[in-house]
């Protein structure tokens, strides 16, 4: 049951994920077409709560994709499995969580 849980997790986040990725690229070609300096992009997302969540949200469900998907791939190249491999799991979802957040925090709190 804990199988089909995360399959459906690992969708319904690549399913949050495709847009974002989308958005993030028309806002990075965006930026380099109109020539932006990182300063006069900082200036546009320092305090805007709408870059927080946009970003938030995008970190979120990559940590939740990144976390079970490579849990997936040491379940079967290291055959880790029971509390090793959810202590594992946890662990990079943790990481990337945190370190995804804080530099959300830091391009967007102001």
């Amino acid at each position: 049951m804990l199988d089909v849980r995360l399959y459906l997790l690992q969708r319904i986040s690549a399913l949050i994920m495709a847009p974002l990725v989308i958005g993030h690229i028309a806002v990075m070609i965006y930026a380099v077409q109109g020539g932006l300096s990182a300063a006069e992009i900082l200036g546009r997302t320092q305090g805007s709560l709408w870059w927080m969540l946009f970003y938030g949200l995008f970190v979120i469900a990559v940590s939740v994709h990144a976390a079970i998907g490579l849990r997936v791939v040491v379940h079967e190249w290291l055959g880790l499995k029971g509390i090793a491999l959810r202590l594992f799991t946890s662990f990079v979802f943790v990481v990337l969580l945190a370190l995804g957040l804080r530099a959300v925090m830091a391009v967007t709190a102001g």
